[in-house]
């Protein structure tokens, strides 16, 4: 049965005859068989899971063998579970540096919440001095591969590794391929360490992982004390116990102390001049001490050496301690700050700005429900109705209120108006209308009259 040409076949208006004719839709086995063929392991990895997924299947090149200390990798890593840092339960980070050729891990650093450049500082500390409590492997490497994060490429951080003579390579963005070794180190202990550790937060869920202690109820977090003593015993594990495929049964540490490179060695009392930011000007001892950010630091050895000229270096954000040096370099000693708030008043501070930010987010909030606007719905053509009725009283104590806050309406610009610009200038009649009149010029219409007559009596030759 023909159907007849003007007949319309779509919503559009198109008759059935412009419709062009499109081939049968093919089976999913044949589509799934022409996925196969045509886009590689890579692409199909990254459309069925994410972009990411597909740097599984490339194919990267090897780099060379090298010695000992020619290059380290450094990175953070979350660890995917809570610990109980002074009352408040927070996700750690880790920092730490690895030697590439050997696998040994020479600094390691634990930081509770967000890590930042002093964590990067007191990693590389750890890495590069041998005395005890860190070593035996560590010294001065030739480079260092980071990815760019600002706590890495900050200044501190690359003066301290420039002012060793180390060379500092700083990655493409999304490219964990590069620093490769560190990124090995990452998920080994995210396996082997972090989902042993009570408080593990990234396993899985449910009546079988109840059962071996992952319900959050279950166990209690581990101080941040022990968690940095579970990660600094698994660190020694790595080095001393630990075998990689790569090193032919033997050790990280046992690969670095068989490597004859030399080794750059940093005295520890030298090596606070390397990691400590410079506060940039010079400064003077006074009888109270030195003053630094509106602060006053004291020390022992400052007695008798007032009026001296010193520097100050400091680790960032430990306030409680600076380094103070002469006008020359020369470490004088550390400084402590004077005055310090009692533990019970640096409690109760705690307490009142997390009161005063919990009020501010309700405050948010509560604002937020109000600005929202809602409309009612219709079913015909008509105009929009707005929705939140308020009474006339609500809206003047809410306008009342906002007029209070309103800091442009507290400084009360007019009160005082400004005074007149001077004749010379050429100023907006607007403008030099809210302006204050000038003073009346004083012109005595008599030059000799140089006598101000007192309140109240009469001028000379009134006979009234």
């Amino acid at each position: 049965m023909s159907v007849p040409p003007d007949i319309v076949a779509v919503p559009g208006g198109a008759a059935l005859s412009q419709v062009p004719l499109l081939d049968p839709v093919p089976s999913l086995s044949t589509f799934l068989r022409a996925l196969r063929r045509d886009l590689t392991a890579g692409e199909r990895a990254g459309l069925a899971i994410e972009p990411e997924a597909a740097r599984a299947h490339d194919v990267f090149g090897k780099r060379p063998a090298s010695w000992r200390n020619y290059a380290w990798e450094t990175d953070h890593v979350q660890a995917p579970l809570l610990v109980d840092a002074d009352g408040d339960l927070v996700r750690p980070w880790i920092t730490w540096f690895i030697d590439t050729a050997t696998k040994v891990i020479t600094g390691t650093a634990v930081t509770p919440g967000h890590p930042s450049r002093a964590s990067v500082l007191a990693a590389l500390r750890a890495a590069v001095v041998r005395d005890d409590p860190y070593g035996p492997a560590g010294g001065v490497p030739e480079l260092v591969r980071m990815d760019r994060g600002k706590d890495f490429l900050s200044a501190t951080v690359t003066t301290a590794l420039g002012a060793m003579g180390v060379t500092v390579k700083d990655l493409p963005a999304y490219s964990p391929h590069l620093k490769g070794t560190v990124e090995s180190l990452n998920r080994a202990a995210n396996r082997m360490l972090f989902a042993a550790l009570p408080g593990y937060t990234a396993g899985p869920t449910g009546p079988r992982s109840e059962r071996r202690g992952r319900s959050a109820g279950a166990v209690s977090a581990l101080s941040f004390k022990d968690f940095t003593a579970e990660v600094l015993a698994w660190t020694n594990w790595w080095n001393t116990t630990h075998r990689p495929k790569a090193l032919s049964g033997r050790t990280p540490l046992q690969a670095w102390q068989a490597d004859p490179t030399p080794v750059t060695d940093i005295p520890a009392a030298d090596l606070w001049a390397f990691i400590l930011e410079d506060d940039g000007r010079p400064r003077k001892l006074t009888s109270h001490g030195v003053s630094w950010r509106g602060r006053t630091y004291v020390a022992a050895w400052m007695t008798g050496q007032a009026g001296r000229e010193v520097r100050v270096r400091y680790m960032p954000h430990h306030d409680h301690e600076i380094e103070v040096c002469d006008a020359r370099g020369r470490h004088l000693g550390p400084a402590h700050l004077a005055d310090a708030a009692t533990p019970e008043q640096l409690q109760a501070l705690r307490e009142a700005r997390s009161e005063r930010a919990r009020r501010l987010r309700s405050d948010a909030k509560a604002a937020e429900r109000l600005r929202r606007q809602r409309f009612a719905p219709t079913t015909s053509a008509e105009p929009a109705q707005r929705l939140g009725a308020v009474t006339a009283a609500q809206a003047e104590r809410e306008l009342a209120a906002a007029d209070y806050t309103d800091v442009a309406r507290l400084a009360l610009p007019d009160l005082i108006p400004p005074a007149a610009p001077p004749a010379d200038w050429r100023t907006p009649p607007a403008l030099a209308a809210g302006t204050a009149p000038p003073p009346p010029a004083l012109t005595p219409a008599d030059p000799s009259a140089d006598v101000v007559p007192e309140p109240g009596s009469r001028p000379a030759g009134d006979a009234s």
